[in-house]
Formats: structure tokens, sequence, C-alpha cells
């Protein structure tokens, strides 16, 4: 097979952890994607020393891991759950009490995300904090990508649209051995109109009207402020690990 004639990769976007299905399939690396804030806040964990990060849908799991002794920390419809020790804040990740630690997580949108393709060829966290970090490794990987968006309550929403279409945007930038979806191609044009000012571009979406009644104007900033850290969180064995930016591999025993 000549080089003209290599099959390209696929890249696409899937809107919603309910259109998964529609999607998955054996080889693509999927990216989750929860911008506000649940990927955010394990890339923060993880940056700050966290060893392990345990995600489930539930409350009851959470509830049961929780009576076991583990640090837990829950989120519905945006705030913390009564009973747990963190809500779904990056800046609930970043005290000396996480370092070495192994945390559970359950949050409205982005652990429902994980949990829909627990079952993909590897999975790992993408966020605005680690994007450049993040498409340097899907470069690297040689493989198809599905862009997992968390979306609101298996809604389409905005800002992970909009983080999907930066990193197609990127990897269009740097590499011509992908062919794009269409879902992609839309969300690249998305991304390039909010690209001045991402966070007045969100002004009028959903959730960060909703983050910004519950006065969490902080959160949002700082979870749209582009390459806070190198970390790429990936699931292994029914937890998040940390990884080494291009290494394809966890770390282990690090923070």
């Amino acid at each position: 097979m000549t080089k003209m004639e290599e099959k390209k990769l696929k890249i696409d976007a899937c809107f919603s952890p309910f259109l998964y299905p529609v999607y998955k399939d054996d080889e693509s690396i999927v990216v989750i994607i929860d911008v506000l804030r649940a990927t955010s806040a394990i890339c923060t964990a993880f940056e700050n020393g966290a060893e392990k990060i345990i995600p489930v849908a539930s409350l009851e799991e959470a509830k049961a891991y929780k009576q076991k002794g583990f640090l837990v920390g829950a989120e519905r419809n945006g705030l913390p759950v009564d009973g747990f020790d963190f809500g779904n804040s990056p800046f609930h990740y970043m005290g000396e009490n996480i370092k070495g630690k192994t945390i559970v997580l359950t949050t409205t949108n982005g652990t429902q995300a994980i949990a829909s393709a627990k079952d993909a060829y590897k999975i790992v966290i993408g966020s605005f904090l680690n994007i450049d970090a993040l498409c340097d490794f899907l470069l690297n990987e040689k493989r198809s990508i599905l862009l997992l968006c968390s979306g609101w309550k298996n809604k389409f929403n905005l800002e992970d649209a909009v983080f999907a279409g930066a990193v197609t945007d990127e990897i269009s930038n740097r590499s011509d051995k992908y062919d794009f979806g269409d879902a992609c191609i839309a969300l690249k044009y998305l991304s390039q109109m909010a690209r001045k000012n991402t966070n007045r571009f969100l002004t009028h979406s959903s959730h960060k009207k909703r983050l910004a009644k519950l006065n969490l104007k902080e959160d949002i900033r700082f979870c749209l402020t582009p390459n806070q850290t190198k970390v790429i969180p990936v699931y292994k064995d029914g937890a998040l690990v940390k990884m080494s930016p291009l290494s394809g591999s966890p770390q282990r025993g690090e923070g």
C-alpha cells in the first residue's frame, strides 16, 4: 500500500453520553470532556498530588466508598452533596489532604460519560487545563479519536463542544493523517469563533449561567484557562491514574 493509499485515522465528536453507542468502536481513544467542571477538577487533583480517582455514576456507590473510609467528592446540579468531602470545584482538590490519596468522585455529567465508555480501547480525560499535553499525546498515539462531550443530563452543551472543537482545530493544524467527522468540522469552526475570549463567548450558555447563579464565577474562569498542567489522566482497571505526557503508560507512586 502506498502512502497515498494509507487509510486515514478517524476523529469524531459525540455530543452526549446518550449518543455514545452510535459512535463507539473498538479502536478509538475516547477523550472524556466536562470542562465545567468534572474533568477540570480531575486534572487539578492529579496536578496537586492525588494518586488515583475512582469515578462512580451513582450516589449510592459513592456512599458505599465513603463508609469504607475513602475521601469522596459528590456533586449534583452544580452543588456539593451533603455528607461528602468535596464537591466538583477544582478548588476543592488543591489541598495537602489529597496528596497520595485515592479519591472517589461522582458528578452529574462527567462520571456518567466515563461509565458509558468504560469498555473503550482507552479513555483519557480532557480539559482546557491540559489541552496542549492532551493533543501531544493524541497525535503521538496515532489512533482514531472520539471526543465524548459529557453535556448536561445527556443534552448538548456549549462549553464541551467548544473544547472538542479546539482539540480538533489543533490536531488538524498539526497532522494530515485524520479524516474528520461532520461534528468535528462544525465544532472546529465553533471553537474558532470562541477563541478570542472563551469566557465571553459562553456568556449565554446554560451551564455557565447555572454556575454563575451559584457564585461560581471563579470556577468558570479557572476551568477555561488553558495549560495549567501537563497531566493526562487515563482510565485503567476501574480508576483514573496519572500518565506521563507522550509515555502512553500510567505513572505509579507519584505525588
